[in-house]
């Protein structure tokens, strides 16, 4: 009895355990790596949308500051108080000049705080990169939030209550004690095909006012990769001066609307840019295996997909006041 039973302990598994266990095994090992591969997919899904997401957020971290600042010239946010401003039509001013300006005065055409053209840019800058057909530009012009120290080569502003003056050569004008010096900034903000990533991939990107080689001069920067379009539209108060609800905008219409323009029959004096919508159609940088876009996207004047390609998107907009306008008509 007791051999018999020892024989029984030594023989180990039989071919059918054998068998068994291998197709238990091979089962438990299948579905291990199947909700591997689940949930590689996942975090890979949810990396690239959190992604997108903090894209979007940077670019209007971007955006938003400068259009809110739009018409600020340090103690005034009146316009027709800053001296030396200058139209592309007017001569340059007397040490005012900046290199790789888009237009004569670009830079220093105050009297346009805020300007948009819907799809495309409307000059050629230098060192301009190319630009996305259909996507929209705009720029803004005012001064830095803080004051800064007089720095030679550097386009500043000189302010109080009741005048501003532009100088570069470190010598604030002659004002009263209570005037504070700020930097200009000036950036027209547009969207490219190409980034540092490669000619493949999107941004946004900006021609900026810098100083460079001892004197002002416009650079073209990138604020980031993967944007694929940029739309906005132009909120417009038509209410005349004065009255209660000045300061509101009463219409959104693309860049360009008629009743801005003199030269226009439509135009109405009154009406002043007081909002700005902005959409941004950010793309991922890379393609997403298993994923298709197929979706239609609607924004602005824009009808747009199905692309049917590999990179996810995410369409984001934000309506941003200009909160300097109010101050004049």
């Amino acid at each position: 009895m007791t051999k018999s039973n020892k024989t029984r302990a030594d023989s180990g598994f039989s071919l059918i355990e054998l068998m068994v266990a291998l197709v238990i095994g091979s089962i438990l090992i299948v579905g291990a790596v199947s909700v591997y591969i689940q949930s590689r997919s996942s975090f890979a899904t949810i990396e690239t949308a959190a992604r997108l997401q903090e894209n979007a957020r940077y670019a209007f971290a971007m955006l938003e500051p400068d259009l809110r600042m739009s018409r600020f010239w340090g103690r005034t946010s009146r316009t027709n108080f800053v001296t030396n401003r200058a139209t592309p039509v007017d001569p340059v001013p007397a040490g005012l000049g900046v290199a790789n300006d888009c237009t004569q005065n670009w830079s220093i055409n105050l009297s346009t705080n805020f300007e948009a053209t819907n799809g495309g840019v409307p000059f050629a800058c230098p060192t301009m990169s190319p630009i996305q057909p259909n996507s929209d530009f705009f720029a803004v012009r005012h001064a830095s939030v803080n004051p800064t120290p007089p720095t030679p080569g550097r386009m500043q502003v000189q302010s109080d209550r009741m005048i501003a003056t532009m100088f570069t050569n470190g010598i604030p004008p002659a004002l009263p004690a209570a005037s504070t010096t700020h930097d200009l900034i000036v950036n027209g903000y547009y969207v490219s095909p190409q980034s540092r990533l490669g000619a493949n991939v999107p941004s946004l990107r900006r021609q900026t006012l810098v100083t460079g080689a001892g004197a002002p001069q416009l650079q073209d920067r990138e604020v980031i990769p993967g944007v694929q379009d940029m739309q906005i539209q132009i909120g417009i108060d038509t209410d005349p001066i004065g009255s209660p609800n000045r300061g509101t905008a009463d219409r959104y219409s693309n860049p360009g609307d008629p009743i801005l323009n003199p030269a226009s029959p439509f135009f109405n004096p009154n009406a002043q840019v007081v909002a700005v919508r902005v959409w941004l159609l950010i793309r991922s940088e890379r393609i997403e295996v298993g994923h298709n876009d197929g979706a239609n996207y609607q924004y602005a004047d824009q009808n747009v997909g199905p692309f049917n390609d590999n990179f996810r998107r995410l369409l984001v907009t934000k309506t941003i006041a200009l909160r300097n306008v109010r101050q004049e008509g």
